[in-house]
């Protein structure tokens, strides 16, 4: 069987592999990669072995993500890989934890929010439970799942 890329490789820069299906547009908001100019490659729904379900790739051209640029990327992809890549070879792979807080990342759902009325950043506490990550917001002290936050655009 011939193997092919669904993706071409990059030179130098940074690949986020084995995101869940669905998160790879939430991860490029939240590391605001659209405002850095540098080119980005993204695959949506790619078969994979690891994850049943499929995956999404991010590919990220000439930038390597800080540890707290890779720390952020667990809220919404807690099992992803993410290589350094330099001359089209691995040369170190980032390990991630989830942080215990997010400042200013995301918008609060609770209409109600003082961070939805007033020119308040928004700050979560992350935490562990069950088989995901929930968000408790600093002010109104709501619980989120990670898929009813909205990123800040």
């Amino acid at each position: 069987m011939n193997k092919t890329l669904s993706v071409s490789a990059i030179q130098n820069g940074t690949v986020i592999d084995h995101i869940p299906s669905g998160q790879a547009l939430r991860i490029i908001n939240l590391l605001r990669l659209l405002d850095k100019k540098c080119r980005v490659t993204v695959g949506i729904n790619l078969s994979s072995q690891r994850l049943k379900e499929g995956k999404d790739l991010i590919k990220i051209e000439n930038y390597t993500l800080s540890s707290a640029e890779a720390n952020k990327i667990t809220v919404f992809a807690p099992e992803a890989t993410i290589n350094v890549i330099k001359n089209f070879e691995v040369t170190e792979k980032i390990i991630t934890q989830l942080p215990e807080s997010i400042e200013g990342a995301f918008s609060c759902p609770n209409i109600a929010c003082i961070t939805r009325m007033e020119p308040v950043e928004s700050f979560f506490k992350l935490e562990e439970q069950g088989n995901g990550v929930k968000l408790v917001c600093h002010y109104c002290e709501k619980i989120f799942d990670r898929n009813q936050v909205q990123v800040k655009i």
